[in-house]
């Protein structure tokens, strides 16, 4: 069956207008994975100068990708330099995470298992290079990087998010941090979290509609917390399955009580009751 030339001239119409010209995903990925790498991860040849030659590749390629999205070689070069000037505080941030994961997760026996084997931390990553491009107002490209985490390790967290120092993100899959939610210090995330909007409205695109969760807070599996105005307060602790679109004060302990049944009427046994 042949395509109609209706449809050939809107889809040639529509690539003619793409302001961001050819944009390379797979390079975009490629840049993600050897920086990780390059931080990271055990190498064949861990020299200064072999560092210094991964780096100068990798300010390389920035380069490329930004000029590609802004179309101006100069804003390109000003994007690179700032992002790279940034990477020592980033560095320093990102083991934090990591030591935070060593230092709360019983399966954890070291750092170099934590960045081998850890989605969380990856995603981690992403999220912190994706965040400091957003902030440097850079299109497309921030959001390209973290739906490479998102297709990676099912943890999507919008670079727009302000996450603190320490932040632990334990299992990962299913989490969903929107992109005006801000996040202490030292907070615990576990699978299936989502820190959504109660309204999804276009109208509302400029406003906070995520939550704010403060210090040292625990979410367990399969919390969902909505709402711009919604505070978690420090130091406490959601369990899991709850729903939540109201503030929590401080200290808090939020939970679902199960209530079990045994199908003959007697009483079950009272050291099987427990909540987190």
């Amino acid at each position: 069956m042949a395509i109609s030339n209706h449809l050939i001239e809107r889809i040639h119409h529509s690539k003619q207008n793409n302001i961001h010209g050819f944009f390379d995903k797979i390079k975009t990925k490629k840049w993600v994975k050897d920086l990780y790498e390059t931080l990271f991860l055990p190498q064949k040849d861990h020299s200064e100068d072999q560092l210094k030659k991964n780096f100068e590749t990798l300010q390389n390629t920035l380069f490329e990708l930004t000029h590609v999205v802004t179309g101006n070689q100069k804003l390109a070069e000003n994007h690179t330099q700032k992002f790279f000037a940034s990477l020592p505080e980033l560095y320093d941030l990102l083991v934090l995470d990591a030591q935070s994961i060593l230092e709360f997760d019983p399966a954890a026996d070291s750092l170099e298992e934590v960045y081998l084997a850890y989605p969380g931390f990856f995603a981690t990553y992403v999220f912190r290079i994706s965040h400091q491009l957003w902030k440097q107002e850079v299109k497309i490209l921030p959001r390209v990087i973290s739906e490479y985490a998102h297709s990676k390790t099912g943890i999507d967290i919008h670079p727009g998010a302000e996450i603190g120092k320490s932040f632990f993100i334990d299992h990962g899959t299913g989490i969903v941090i929107g992109e005006t939610t801000i996040i202490g210090n030292h907070v615990k995330i576990y699978q299936g979290v989502t820190l959504g909007a109660l309204n999804v409205s276009k109208e509302k695109a400029h406003q906070k509609r995520h939550p704010t969760i403060e210090d040292d807070v625990i979410i367990y599996s399969g919390a969902t917390i909505l709402g711009g105005n919604t505070t978690i307060g420090r130091e406490s602790i959601i369990g899991g399955n709850v729903w939540i679109t109201q503030d929590v004060p401080a200290n808090s302990l939020v939970y679902h009580k199960s209530e079990i049944k045994i199908k003959d009427n007697t009483s079950l046994p009272e050291s099987l009751t427990f909540v987190i």
